[in-house]
C-alpha cells in the first residue's frame, strides 16, 4: 500500500504544480491522467479511515478484554477465602455465555437496522454476521465507519463487564447456575435493548441524552441489575443482626483485589478511549490522547479523595475503600472523558470517590448486601458522572440526562426483578445457610481456592 501511494501522491501533484510553473503543455498532458490519480487516492484514504477505525476498536476491545482479568481479580479479593474458587468460576462463565448471547441476539437487538420497532423486534433478532474473508474496499457497506468484526467485539465486551458488575454484588450466597441464566437474559436481551435506545440511535439518543462512554448505559445498568439481585437473593448468613448490627466480613486477598483494581484501571484507557469511534484524522487521535489523560486522573482524584476522607473518618485509611474509590473516579469520568480539562476530571473523579465512601455505609443501613461496593462504585457514581457531562459539554442539558437516568436505571432494574424472581420461583437463587457457612467452594464445587487456610 505505501508503493502504491508513493507511485500516485507524485502525479496528482504535478497536476496542480505545473500550470503554476508556466508549463502549460505539460500539465495538460499530466492532467488528463490526473482524474484517476486522484481518484485513487481517495480510495486510498477512505480505506486508511476504515483500517485506522477498525485498529482502535480492536485495541479498544482487546483493553476491555483484560478488565474481565480485573474483575475477576477483585471480586475473588474481597470475597471470603472459602468462596474464592466459585467467584472466579462465575467470572470464566459469565464472560463465556455473554459472547454467545451477544452473537445470537444481543448485537443485532442493540443496533437495529431501519425502524426499531421493526427491524429491533423482528429483523434485528438474529445472530450477527462478519464481512466475508478477504472483503474488499468495494464490498464495504459502511466504509467510513469500522469493520463489523472489531465493533463487535468491542461491543461485546462492554456487555459482558455490565454482567461483572453484578457478580460481585450478589457474590457468596447465590447458586451458580441460576446466576449464569440471568446473565444470558441480562447480555442477550436486557442490556441490548437499553443500550439500544441510546448508542443504537433510539429515543435517547434524539433526546440529547449523552453517555459518551458509559456511566449510566454500562456501569448504572449493572449496577441496578445487581440491586434487583441483591434484593431479590437477600443477604449473606450472619450479615446483619437482629439488633441491627453489621458483621464485617473482610476479603480473603487484597493484595490480590489491589492488582484487580489496576487492571481494571488500565483497560479503563480502552473503555473510554476506544469510545472515540474513530481515529482516521489528527482530530480523532488528539481527542483519544485527551480521553487517556482525563481518564487517568479521574481515577487519581477518585483514590485520593477516598484515603484522605477514610482517614478523617476512621482515623485510618481504608485500603478497600481506596481502590473502590479509584473505580468510581474511573465510573464518573466514563460519561464525558473528552471535553473537561485535565483539572475538572480529577474534580469529577474526586466526587465520585466521596460519594462510594459515603454511600458504602448507606447500604448496610438499608440491609442491603453488597459484597464489593458495586452498586456505589458503578451506580451512585455512575448517575453522578452522567449528570457532571453538563459542567464541560456544552451540547448537554440537565433534562436529558435526567429523563436517560431514570429510564435506564429503572427500566434495567425492574427488568432485571423480574427475570430474578421468575428464576427464583423455578430454580431457586440462594443457596442454604449451611452451605454458607461451609463456603460454596466445597459444597458447590468440590475444591479450595486455599486449602492451606480457613476463612
Amino acid at each position: 500500500m505505501l508503493m502504491q501511494l508513493k507511485k500516485i501522491l507524485p502525479l496528482a501533484a504535478l497536476a496542480v504544480a505545473l500550470p503554476t510553473l508556466g508549463m502549460a503543455q505539460e500539465a495538460e498532458a499530466v492532467a488528463d491522467a490526473a482524474p484517476d490519480a486522484l481518484e485513487a487516492v481517495t480510495a486510498l484514504n477512505t480505506e486508511m479511515v476504515f483500517i485506522m477505525n477498525s485498529l482502535l476498536f480492536l485495541i479498544g476491545g482487546f483493553l476491555v478484554f483484560f478488565m474481565a482479568a480485573g474483575f475477576c481479580m477483585l471480586e475473588t479479593g474481597l470475597v471470603r477465602s472459602k468462596n474464592a474458587a466459585m467467584q472466579a468460576t462465575k467470572n470464566v462463565a459469565l464472560f463465556s455465555l455473554a459472547g454467545i448471547a451477544y452473537f445470537l441476539v444481543g448485537f443485532n437487538l442493540m443496533y437495529p437496522l431501519g425502524d426499531w420497532v421493526i427491524e429491533g423486534w423482528l429483523g434485528g433478532v438474529a445472530p450477527t454476521v462478519l464481512e466475508p474473508v478477504g472483503v474488499e474496499l468495494a464490498d464495504v457497506d459502511d466504509i467510513e465507519y469500522a469493520s463489523i468484526g472489531s465493533d463487535f467485539i468491542f461491543q461485546l465486551m462492554f456487555c459482558a463487564a455490565t454482567a461483572s458488575i453484578v457478580s460481585g454484588a450478589v457474590a457468596e450466597r447465590v447458586k451458580l447456575f441460576p446466576f449464569l441464566v440471568f446473565v444470558v437474559v441480562l447480555t442477550g436481551i436486557i442490556y441490548p435493548i437499553q443500550a439500544s435506545w441510546s448508542w443504537g440511535e433510539g429515543f435517547l439518543d434524539e433526546l440529547g441524552f449523552l453517555d459518551f462512554a458509559g456511566s449510566s448505559i454500562v456501569h448504572g445498568a449493572g449496577a441496578a441489575a445487581a440491586l434487583a439481585g441483591c434484593l431479590v437473593i437477600g443477604s449473606r448468613y450472619g450479615k446483619y443482626g437482629k439488633d441491627g448490627k453489621v458483621t464485617v466480613m473482610p476479603g480473603s486477598n487484597l493484595p490480590l483485589a489491589t492488582l484487580g483494581m489496576f487492571i481494571l484501571w488500565f483497560g479503563w484507557f480502552g473503555f473510554n478511549g476506544g469510545s472515540q469511534l474513530a481515529m482516521g484524522t489528527i482530530a480523532d487521535v488528539a481527542d483519544v490522547s485527551r480521553i487517556f489523560s482525563n481518564t487517568n486522573l479521574a481515577a487519581s482524584g477518585g483514590a485520593v479523595a477516598a484515603l484522605i476522607l477514610t482517614t478523617i473518618l476512621y482515623k485510618k485509611p481504608d485500603l478497600t475503600m481506596v481502590l473502590n474509590g479509584a473505580l468510581a473516579g474511573l465510573v464518573s469520568i466514563t460519561a464525558e472523558p473528552l471535553t473537561p480539562g485535565l483539572g475538572m476530571a480529577v474534580l469529577i473523579g474526586a466526587v465520585g470517590g466521596v460519594i462510594v465512601v459515603l454511600t458504602v455505609p448507606l447500604l448496610d443501613k438499608l440491609k442491603i448486601d453488597d459484597v464489593v461496593g458495586a452498586i456505589p462504585v458503578h451506580g451512585f457514581a455512575g448517575i453522578w458522572g452522567t449528570l457532571a457531562v453538563v459542567l464541560t459539554n456544552p451540547d448537554a442539558t440537565i433534562g436529558a440526562q435526567l429523563v436517560g437516568i431514570v429510564l435506564i436505571f429503572g427500566f434495567m432494574f425492574v427488568a432485571s426483578l423480574v427475570v430474578w424472581l421468575i428464576i427464583k420461583a423455578v430454580m431457586g437463587v440462594r443457596v442454604s445457610d449451611e452451605d454458607q457457612v461451609t463456603g460454596l467452594d466445597k459444597t458447590d464445587m468440590g475444591m479450595e481456592a486455599y486449602p492451606e487456610f480457613k476463612n
